[in-house]
């Protein structure tokens, strides 16, 4: 028949039991927040409407001069009727930039990327039909890396952010920050920060309009 513990012994194993519950708790909360593993079961859709152009401005109609007599027009005959004003010519709206569609990365990722110009000079990226995984702490970017790499694992030098991505599925406008040299912008990625993974890029080429 084995001996009992002692009661000091039971004393010195309630004392580990407590501290090393906490750990696992403390261990298992942070597990939770930092991979968000019931990200895997869930979707969010966003759809936004495309980026509209800014109003053009409306020019006012210039006064009509009067019409001066044809020759051989007795006087104070008809006058000719004025020529209808010349109409203003429309407004500039959104020029279409480079765009592509996305490559999968480390998860199945469908869409196109497009940069679109507005009216008032700034650029927006829209996302369209996309269809990507939700994760922690995805964002997008501009990289000057091809999509072939910033898909995977290179943002390239000097990535530019665009902010948290809205949903994983839709169609979704991120605007550009003023200054930014899109002349070095070779794709749009959907990134992981928190553990430096591409879910997919798409590389950004000339549009054919």
């Amino acid at each position: 028949m084995s001996a009992r513990p002692s009661p000091s012994a039971r004393r010195r194993r309630r004392r580990w039991t407590v501290p090393v519950a906490v750990l696992v708790l403390l261990a298992g909360g942070f597990g939770l927040y930092l991979f968000e593993p019931w990200k895997a079961f869930t979707s969010t859709r966003v759809d936004e409407a495309p980026p509209a152009a800014a109003a053009p401005l409306a020019t006012p109609a210039a006064a009509a001069p009067l019409a001066t007599p044809a020759a051989g027009t007795p006087a104070g005959g008809a006058a000719l009727p004025p020529s209808p004003p010349s109409p203003s010519p429309a407004g500039p709206g959104p020029a279409e930039g480079a765009a592509g569609a996305f490559q999968s990365g480390e998860h199945p990722t469908t869409g196109t990327a497009r940069l679109v110009r507005l009216a008032d000079g700034s650029t927006v990226l829209r996302l369209e039909d996309l269809r990507t995984s939700e994760g922690p702490d995805v964002r997008v970017y501009l990289s000057a890396a091809p999509a072939a790499r910033s898909k995977l694992d290179t943002l390239g030098d000097a990535p530019v952010e665009l902010g948290r991505l809205k949903g994983n599925l839709g169609n979704q406008n991120y605007a550009v920050p003023s200054g930014t040299d899109l002349t070095r912008v070779r794709s749009a990625v959907i990134w992981c920060a928190r553990f430096s993974v591409g879910f997919g890029a798409a590389d950004l080429t000339a549009s054919a309009r």
